[in-house]
């Protein structure tokens, strides 16, 4: 039996076609990096999701993160949370089917705005809290890809409340806080984490790294259906 990935693959023989060359491009033309084995997949769809080269060097990797993330998809059922739409709209819900998975966000309920005007926060701020208010966060893969300030609460709700994410994908862009937010993330210990350092980064990207999570995540998951039994 095939160990080919065949849920987290393109669905057409053409797209699969481009994506591989696409990533040998990619792989030819980046030559000698620093990543480690299991990190570099996930650079490189994130290169290949915004044709930037930077993100060879940006990526910071909390050195459990790609095992973490792999582990909390092979346990399945295990919410991703998002700090925007764009990001539930992004991931491939076949895939994350596959492993059980959904994606939450609150950005745009009602109760968040009231909470962000009353509170004079953000909604991103409201939104996280709610999340953690409705038992979502422990456990959870979370994506941010557009508010610092979501981070930045989460990384006080990490410290301050114990919150435990399986894996935060912090990559939120902009100026105002965007590269403090993710300098702040990346001194946290008990908690895995990928980031992009500086200004650079977004929803697309957030997404290009749980794509490749999850196409990891496949591969995990055949080669232990495939393994040959024990002697």
């Amino acid at each position: 039996m095939s160990t080919v990935n065949t849920v987290t693959e393109q669905l057409t023989r053409a797209g699969q076609a481009i994506e591989h060359d696409s990533f040998s491009i990619i792989d030819a033309e980046v030559g000698s990096h620093t990543y480690r084995a299991e990190q570099w997949p996930i650079v490189r769809r994130m290169i290949h999701a915004n044709a930037d080269f930077e993100f060879n060097g940006l990526t910071d990797f909390h050195p459990g993160a790609v095992e973490a993330g792999i582990q909390a998809m092979l346990r399945g059922n295990t919410p991703v949370v998002a700090d925007v739409e764009m990001i539930c709209s992004g991931l491939s819900q076949p895939r994350l089917a596959h492993f059980g998975m959904r994606t939450h966000q609150f950005i745009s309920d009602d109760d968040v705005i009231e909470a962000a005007r009353a509170q004079d926060t953000t909604r991103a701020v409201q939104a996280i809290r709610k999340a953690h208010q409705l038992g979502l966060l422990n456990g959870a893969i979370v994506g941010i890809g557009n508010a610092p300030t979501a981070l930045i609460e989460l990384v006080r709700l990490i410290r301050e409340e114990r919150v435990r994410p399986s894996l935060v994908v912090g990559m939120p862009v902009g100026f105002v806080a965007a590269a403090e937010s993710k300098d702040l993330m990346a001194t946290v210990f008990d908690v895995p984490w990928i980031i992009i350092r500086g200004r650079k980064g977004g929803s697309t990207l957030v997404v290009a790294a749980l794509h490749a999570l999850l196409a990891l995540a496949e591969e995990r998951q055949k080669a232990s259906t495939h393994a040959p039994p024990l002697a």
